[in-house]
């Protein structure tokens, strides 16, 4: 791995990263809070699970950068949101914990994430296609 594979890595885990944290903390952030509470929980915000996230995030900039070495800009897209994103609401789901009503502003902007996260790794990349 070289150089400008790190740098389209890391600022695609920084993007995911400011992504999340304001999708989660800020637009839709009393939505958890009420759905946990209505299940007799507390929403989970220790810095360790913060810390989590920020792995999720970094594991998430490492695999797009994967596939985009193996498929196009646009399969790369939908490769990534249905394994980041579809496949985890979907065991949050059937788990109860997902507030669904949330997924009105979280699968436009998770889609729009996915697409930056993807253009920054195939602009500093420089991965031929």
């Amino acid at each position: 791995m070289n150089q400008k594979s790190i740098l389209a890595i890391f600022l695609a885990f920084i993007w995911i990263s400011i992504s999340e944290f304001f999708r989660n903390s800020f637009l839709v952030h009393s939505e958890w809070i009420n759905h946990f509470q209505n299940l007799g929980l507390i929403f989970p915000e220790k810095p360790v699970n913060g810390a989590i996230w920020g792995i999720w995030s970094f594991v998430f900039s490492i695999f797009l950068y994967i596939i985009y070495k193996r498929f196009n800009f646009f399969e790369t897209i939908s490769l990534g949101w249905v394994a980041g994103f579809l496949m985890m609401w979907l065991v949050l789901g059937n788990l109860n914990v997902l507030p669904f009503n949330i997924l009105i502003y979280a699968v436009p902007l998770s889609i729009i994430e996915v697409i930056i996260a993807v253009y920054i790794i195939s602009y500093f990349s420089k991965i031929k296609k």
